[in-house]
């Protein structure tokens, strides 16, 4: 009886112990994983468009920009770059993605905006960049965190002021969690570039696929770890369920040469959308790589698109 009560307290330590290494490995994010985040991705996928992509990054970041601190829903502190560039003009507030950098993965979309006449929010994720927070939910609570900033530049520039969400890649799927969610009506659409269709679909293929590890096995001790150690539920989200009750157009954009977040994922979330949801597949394009693969027929079709939800 006494052994198998030891056995017992060393399986639930084991596990325990598991999932608090998944944790860390998959969502914990400390102020020195932080850093050098703006760096380019060294994968061969990316060396044909470094030097466009480093161009774009070195061009905005000497663009001046107002800084600007906003609550999250649950107390954190959302850090935020704005760019003004008109008195009127619509904002575009833009979510990067898993452990990247405001910066890296807007440099190209944000040109496009900027030359769109728009004003921009470019916000840091919770628990990466300048804003707080030490836990990456995969948009499980940054959906919530998009709210905040909605609510907040309606508090700001007031009940006129026209909204579109951007994201890329887990900033892509997080702008789509968002879509049903009481958004307020100066929210007019969102583009997502590159979104994964759900936190565990993602998560399970980079186990599989990316790292060699059972993703059934391991997934278990990642949803254990995120539970108790992060203080969420991974499963309780998902762009492809959130987007049946989208309140706003919707625009998709993957490409098929991703081999990060499968397009197959963009797909799966489009069959689950409102009628009219546009979606944009790009030939031979990699992961949030469509505009630096084919700039024109991305700069069209977002242009188009705006137009439409704008006037």
């Amino acid at each position: 009886m006494v052994a198998a009560g030891i056995i017992l307290a060393i399986l639930i330590i084991a596990v325990l112990v598991v999932s608090y290494v998944c944790y860390r490995m998959a969502f914990y994010s400390s102020k020195k994983r932080r850093e050098g985040y703006s760096r380019l991705p060294e994968e061969e996928q990316y060396a044909p468009h470094r030097e466009l992509m480093s161009s774009l990054f070195k061009e905005l970041a000497e663009i001046p920009f107002e800084e600007v601190r906003i609550k999250s829903h649950d107390g954190l502190t959302l850090f935020g770059r704005y760019y003004h560039y008109r008195d009127g003009a619509p904002l575009e507030i833009e979510f990067h993605g898993y452990r990247g950098h405001a910066f890296r993965d807007f440099c190209g979309g944000n040109k496009l905006t900027r030359n769109s006449g728009s004003n921009i929010l470019l916000v840091d994720q919770r628990a990466h960049g300048e804003s707080g927070g030490h836990t990456i939910t995969f948009g499980v609570k940054e959906r919530f965190d998009c709210l905040s900033c909605c609510n907040y530049a309606v508090n700001r520039f007031g009940k006129d002021q026209k909204i579109i969400l951007a994201g890329a890649s887990m900033g892509a799927a997080t702008v789509l969690m968002a879509s049903d969610l009481p958004l307020p009506e100066n929210v007019k659409g969102i583009i997502a570039d590159s979104p994964y269709s759900s936190p565990k679909d993602i998560i399970k293929k980079i186990c599989g696929q990316d790292m060699g590890i059972p993703a059934n096995l391991a997934y278990p001790f990642i949803w254990l770890g995120a539970s108790i150690f992060g203080g969420f539920n991974v499963n309780s989200a998902a762009a492809e369920t959130s987007v049946k009750n989208a309140k706003v157009p919707l625009l998709i954009i993957h490409g098929t040469d991703d081999r990060y977040v499968p397009c197959s994922m963009s797909q799966s979330i489009y069959k689950n959308c409102p009628q009219g949801t546009e979606l944009l597949i790009m030939e031979n394009a990699g992961h949030v790589l469509s505009f630096t693969t084919d700039p024109e027929r991305y700069k069209n079709t977002v242009a188009e698109f705006k137009n439409k939800i704008l006037n």
